[in-house]
């Protein structure tokens, strides 16, 4: 039994899903399935049922589990605590984020982060909001960035970005000749928004507020495939600001803002009250500050 294993094992865990888990692992499906072969003959038990091409976790996988959170959460407390003592920062760090912030907002953060520390190892997942939070809490990763209010008491949250949704279409589209769009300008055309989420919430409340009726377009779960559906005349979409800068610099896009009072969003990096953060997690809240709001790194 390996660290690498247990690291397997709760990929699966969490997806329930073998190819899920691969992708994850950066492995082959058979690869995995093997990893977690290994594991149940060591430990002389099924961890998982596989019936009807559906996976789920066994009474005997679930205590694992919590087993494989402990022994990888200590290893990498036990690593830190060796990079203090020499006095260097090295380690791990691992950040969840959802697709936009990957996308136009991490990468300069952690350009800036490795010129610093290149001896940290960066581990950046990709998630929606829940599971961002579900991470945090379970300790999987050191931070998440989501939207806010952060409303549960075992995170503390630090604002880190303000912005603001704006309405995207297409090149020429009549929008785009508008300074600013009215809820009237907006509703006469179909719409594309996003399934779930704080931008989709305060979507309807904007409409609600004036009693307006609205024709859905396309629902999507992805801001970058909603702003090539836009591109492609599809309908007209609402975003935030700083997700669309370099479409509308390439004129791929236009933006136009809202009319009357803007819909705001804050972004805010967070992490569990009760963890002691490693020394490369500390060096990252202080590139974060010293640099200033994530509007400003991008």
């Amino acid at each position: 039994m390996d660290f690498d294993q247990l690291h397997t094992f709760l990929e699966v865990a969490r997806a329930l899903n073998f190819s899920q888990a691969a992708k994850r692992c950066f492995r082959t499906q058979p690869a995995v399935s093997a990893q977690i072969r290994a594991l149940e003959e060591e430990v002389g038990a099924r961890l998982f049922n596989r019936t009807g091409g559906k996976v789920s976790i066994t009474a005997a996988g679930i205590a694992f589990k919590a087993y494989a959170e402990q022994v990888l959460d200590r290893k990498k407390t036990l690593l830190s605590t060796v990079a203090d003592l020499e006095h260097e920062t090295r380690g791990e760090l691992a950040v969840a984020a959802n697709e936009a912030t990957c996308l136009h907002i991490l990468p300069g953060v952690f350009a800036a982060f490795k010129r610093q520390y290149p001896d940290v190892s960066v581990n950046i997942r990709r998630s929606e909001r829940a599971a961002i939070l579900e991470q945090v809490i379970d300790n999987t990763v050191d931070f998440g960035i989501v939207s806010t209010p952060v409303e549960d008491a075992r995170l503390q949250s630090i604002i880190i970005h303000h912005d603001h949704i704006i309405v995207i279409t297409e090149a020429g589209h009549p929008l785009s000749w508008l300074k600013t769009a009215s809820a009237e300008d907006i509703a006469s055309h179909p719409l594309l928004l996003p399934k779930i989420g704080r931008t989709r919430s305060a979507i309807e409340d904007f409409f609600a507020k004036k009693k307006l009726n609205y024709k859905i377009s396309m629902e999507l779960d992805s801001s970058e495939l909603l702003k090539r559906f836009v591109a492609a005349g599809v309908g007209v979409g609402f975003i935030a600001s700083s997700n669309v800068n370099g479409d509308v610099k390439a004129k791929a896009l236009s933006a136009i803002p809202i009319e009357g009072e803007p819909i705001l969003r804050s972004i805010a990096l967070v992490y569990r009250k009760d963890r002691s953060l490693s020394r490369a997690a500390k060096a990252f809240m202080e590139i974060i500050q010293r640099l200033g709001t994530l509007n400003e790194m991008i």
